[in-house]
């Protein structure tokens, strides 16, 4: 049999009961006990489960009953891994009023680590946006808020440092999704020390490696990592192709988790987030964060493969 792992034709799941509300995988290789690894937060020391959840465009699926379903078995698949984290946005539409809706039927919300992001400029107006996802969330506390783009973000760390001090927000951050946007990161990172950075960082997209890694290593910054599948071209790009023989020997055993493991490789990323709206596809996500991660010179070997095909 050959050792090929396609993202839509490979994931083998039995029966799909009640529009994907009872998903068992039946993979050899891992099972849903297992849990993913964790890497402490910094500043902190608080173990974040490494691989998350993105929600831009995937959970815009407004009242949906039959979208909301498949969404919450992705959110049951991510908790049943040992995964936490979900990430969220005011600009993506309906998707923090979704991710609130389906969470709070959830008995293990309280587990959850939740992620948004004001995107807006004034204070007054950030306030707003910010207390109206607190609203849509459904939480009183959120865990992490970010400033998404770096949109005003010398009048927002203002408010997001005050908010951590009175406990309404656990820790703040920033993002971007480019990376003409690094050095920006970078030296905010060095004037105002947050607590997260997210930014853009994949197997053929390493702008991040040349110093911003450096620099959230010298801060103490954890960091959440967006676009690990480059918008989807990384699966077009292996399109037909196998999988190397050698990366059984890394437990990898499709080339989502191949990407993500590249990612997973670099010791400064505290956990991927990549979007899904697909129960199988979360599942094989998080596989990503079980078993073994590839050392430096095995991150090097992937890189060139890649670029080779």
């Amino acid at each position: 049999m050959k050792n090929m792992y396609s993202r839509r034709d490979s994931l083998k799941l039995s029966l799909l009961a009640g529009l994907g509300l009872s998903l068992q995988p039946s993979y050899g290789f891992f099972n849903s006990k297992d849990k993913v690894r964790t890497r402490p937060i910094p500043k902190s020391g608080e173990a974040l489960p490494v691989v998350g959840l993105g929600t831009w465009q995937t959970f815009d699926v407004g009242t949906s009953v039959e979208k909301r379903k498949l969404l919450t078995e992705v959110l049951n698949q991510l908790h049943g891994f040992g995964g936490s984290v979900i990430d969220s946005s005011p600009m993506y539409g309906s998707s923090e009023k979704v991710v609130g809706d389906l969470t709070g039927q959830l008995d293990f919300q309280k587990e959850l680590f939740y992620a948004t992001k004001v995107w807006t400029s004034g204070k007054q107006a950030g306030i707003r946006q910010m207390d109206s996802s607190f609203n849509k969330m459904g939480v009183k506390r959120m865990d992490l808020m970010q400033i998404h783009n770096l949109v005003d973000w010398r009048t927002h760390v203002k408010t997001l440092k005050d908010w951590k001090a009175q406990g309404k927000i656990r820790y703040w951050g920033i993002t971007h999704y480019v990376d003409s946007s690094h050095e920006s990161l970078e030296r905010i990172i060095a004037s105002e020390r947050p607590d997260f950075v997210q930014f853009n960082y994949s197997i053929r997209s390493r702008h991040a490696e040349k110093s911003l890694f450096k620099t959230i290593e010298k801060y103490q910054v954890a960091s959440l990592i967006n676009q690990p599948y480059e918008g989807g071209s990384l699966f077009r790009a292996v399109r037909g192709k196998e999988l190397p023989a050698w990366t059984k020997e890394w437990d990898i055993h499709s080339w989502g988790q191949y990407f993500l493991k590249f990612i997973l490789s670099n010791s400064n990323v505290s956990c991927v987030i990549p979007g899904t709206s697909k129960p199988h596809h979360m599942i094989d996500n998080m596989g990503a964060g079980l078993g073994r991660i590839p050392n430096r010179e095995t991150r090097e070997k992937m890189a060139s493969y890649v670029k080779s095909l």
